[in-house]
């Protein structure tokens, strides 16, 4: 939780808004995805995906897919070719691609509603073929968040409960028609505070990581009215969860306090490590096996000045496990640290990229940039800073160069959010022609 020092500094601000083993092989996609779409697209992506939330008074104000070109080399580079509505705002937030990488589950933290989308077939324009709308009534929880590829499954990471929309929540399985299957409780014992977040998965050590947040009481909350309650201050989750991945059963609970968000293995091969970034502390957290060979969580650096609270919101770890990129969503910075040493990132270069800037994904080869701004609709900035755009960067080792921008509300889209690469159309199998998926074995 913040202490009372932090939650001061916020209020002083003024603000407005008051792939892991055979990846090695892989091309240009982003380098945060569930190891079991390996065989990814190779060369240059051709599309961008972008979750959108929307936004009243803007265009049809429905949550919606939007497709960007971002193929350098076509006549529409850097423009939207495609925006498929899907009715209503139920706060549009995660994507996450199936293990075949012909569709996409996009979810809404609100109504709970998950869309799965067909981008296998024509990228360019994808298509809606299933709705699930029974997530909380087979499950008990709400704010369906992650989504993350297990062989022929899907793992869902949830943020509260139908009970007291709550920050109690847990996992559920399906499978990727969008059957259910299963759920798992995120632990309440053994130091666990119940929260969820994102999942993490390595399978070469059998490991499953959850972070964690806060529920639906939270997120839904203004965020300037947010900070000036104390109760809800003090409902945010503090810890990771080591879980035993075939088992789907938890065995080490870490402290990590702050709100653990992102989480990124190592993608090199021989290494077993991932980072995260704590939101309200502003740290950067390793968890690894220390000399004993027991798992740990450790705080390894600060990312800008802590007591200013810039808000770390996502992260984005090189192919090379050598760099990871960090934005800031309060003071929209992105910025690079040299993750070499793992046990002492340090910061190498930084850019304000906005007013408020969220997420951040890159293409496999580190060359090439994207990041969105939209956080949470209650949470995003207001007035001229309300800024809501996709940017892309060619990143040549020193600078950010800007390629293009997409102004969601000049092409009035809503609030992009979360993004996923695309390409060319697939084969039968769900990967290029002549290629299987090495990583979709059995547990």
């Amino acid at each position: 939780m913040l202490r009372k020092g932090l939650k001061i500094a916020l209020l002083a601000a003024a603000l407005p808004i008051c792939l892991l083993g055979s990846l090695g092989s892989a091309g240009a996609d982003e380098t945060c995805l569930s190891p079991y779409t390996a065989s990814l697209i190779k060369g240059q992506e051709k599309y961008l995906q972008v979750w959108t939330l929307g936004e009243k008074g803007v265009g049809d104000e429905s949550d919606k897919l939007v497709t960007i070109d971002v193929d350098p080399s076509s006549k529409t580079y850097g423009k939207v070719v495609n925006a498929l509505s899907v009715g209503g705002r139920g706060e549009a937030h995660h994507l996450g691609f199936t293990d075949d990488r012909k569709f996409i589950w996009a979810g809404r933290l609100d109504d709970n509603k998950i869309f799965i989308f067909d981008v296998g077939t024509d990228p360019a324009r994808p298509k809606l073929v299933n709705t699930i709308t029974d997530f909380d009534k087979k499950t008990g929880y709400v704010g369906p968040h992650t989504f993350y590829a297990l062989p022929g499954r899907m793992l869902v990471g949830a943020l509260s409960n139908q009970a007291d929309h709550g920050g109690v929540t847990g996992l559920a399985t399906y499978s990727n028609a969008g059957e259910y299957l299963s759920s798992h409780p995120l632990p309440v014992d053994n130091g666990g505070d119940g929260y969820g977040y994102d999942i993490g998965i390595n399978p070469a050590k059998n490991a499953l990581l959850t972070s964690s947040f806060a529920g639906w009481n939270n997120y839904m909350m203004d965020f300037g009215a947010l900070v000036k309650d104390a109760d809800a201050m003090k409902r945010f989750g503090a810890t990771m969860v080591l879980w035993n991945l075939k088992s789907m059963k938890p065995s080490k609970v870490f402290s990590v306090p702050g709100a653990p968000l992102e989480i990124r293995w190592s993608l090199k091969d021989g290494d077993n490590w991932a980072i995260t970034a704590t939101a309200l502390t502003s740290q950067l957290w390793l968890v690894k096996k220390d000399e004993k060979g027991e798992w740990i969580a450790k705080d390894v650096a600060s990312i800008g000045d802590p007591a200013k609270i810039p808000l770390p919101v996502d992260i984005s770890i090189s192919a090379d496990a050598k760099t990871l990129w960090v934005n800031t969503f309060l003071d929209g910075t992105t910025r690079l640290f040299d993750i070499s040493n793992p046990e002492k990132p340090v910061q190498v270069y930084e850019k304000r990229t906005g007013a408020q800037v969220n997420m951040v994904s890159q293409s496999w080869d580190g060359k090439r940039i994207y990041i969105t701004t939209s956080l949470l609709a209650n949470w995003d900035k207001k007035g001229a800073d309300n800024e809501q755009f996709l940017k892309a960067y060619d990143w040549n080792g020193k600078e950010l160069v800007e390629k293009f921008e997409v102004d969601f509300h000049k092409e009035k889209l809503g609030r992009a959010h979360h993004m996923k690469f695309t390409g060319g159309p697939l084969s039968s199998t769900g990967y290029p022609a002549g290629e299987t998926n090495p990583g979709s074995g059995a547990l």
